[in-house]
């Protein structure tokens, strides 16, 4: 999903009349869900979109802090 950030996809699950669908990011070390979501239109809405951006920025940041805090500790 380039909409969201490098590493994204969009993974779609039919459950008997409700399309669901789970946006993830791959990183290095974990699979991490951004959202889950029934899938009412043709395109992710874009509330949905915005939210996953924050959230991948939110865990790069936490990522990138525990790495400093690992590096400090050497």
């Amino acid at each position: 999903m380039p909409d969201i950030g490098t590493g994204c996809h969009e993974l779609r699950i039919l459950d008997g009349s409700v399309n669901w669908r789970i946006m993830y990011h791959i990183a290095p070390d974990a699979i991490v869900i951004l959202d889950v979501f029934p899938k009412k239109t043709a395109t992710p809405p874009k509330l949905v979109i915005a939210a996953c951006r924050k959230r991948l920025v939110d865990v790069q940041e936490i990522v990138q802090r525990q790495k400093g805090a690992h590096r400090a500790r050497r």
